[in-house]
């Protein structure tokens, strides 16, 4: 019995390791295919200074609100969503910017607004959100004709 269980174990510890391998190789292929966009802008991070997570009313000044526009995948193109204080996208029902992606996670990014700026924030999804080419890490500032990419969906701040 003690030799079975040894070699019960030993099996165990084999498939243990193959899972361990296949998941660096996927985490390597994910990083080194990462999503490309054709244009690049220049995306700034918050200041390491952030005050609380209250909300602020849009400027009067401005009389257009801004919005996500998709450019890829071709058969959504044009498809515009007004940006309110937080928007979240995904591919949940729940989200107010639904992705088709097989990419996307269910709550895969937000996009909100703080101190008269516009931030997007990954929210731990497995595939990753990119602003201008850029891998998003934590809170990033994203201007008019920064570009949001998520899995193969492209969508472009107006």
């Amino acid at each position: 019995m003690p030799e079975q269980l040894l070699n019960l174990l030993k099996l165990f510890l084999l498939v243990l390791l193959y899972l361990f391998f296949l998941r660096v190789l996927r985490a390597v292929w994910t990083e080194v295919n990462a999503p490309r966009l054709v244009e690049a802008g220049g995306p700034s991070a918050p200041s390491g200074k952030q005050k609380g997570r209250g909300r602020r009313a849009p400027r009067p000044g401005r009389s257009n609100h801004p919005q996500l526009k998709v450019l890829e995948p071709p058969g959504l193109r044009g498809r515009s969503y007004a940006l309110d204080e937080e928007i979240t996208l995904g591919r949940a029902a729940g989200c107010q910017v639904p992705l088709e992606d097989a990419y996307a996670s269910q709550v895969h990014a937000r996009v909100f607004q703080r101190d008269g700026h516009w931030y997007v924030e990954d929210l731990g999804s497995t595939n990753g959100t990119y602003l201008n080419r850029r891998r998003v890490a934590g809170p990033m500032v994203i201007k008019r004709r920064d570009r949001l990419q998520i899995g193969n969906t492209v969508l472009e701040l107006q």
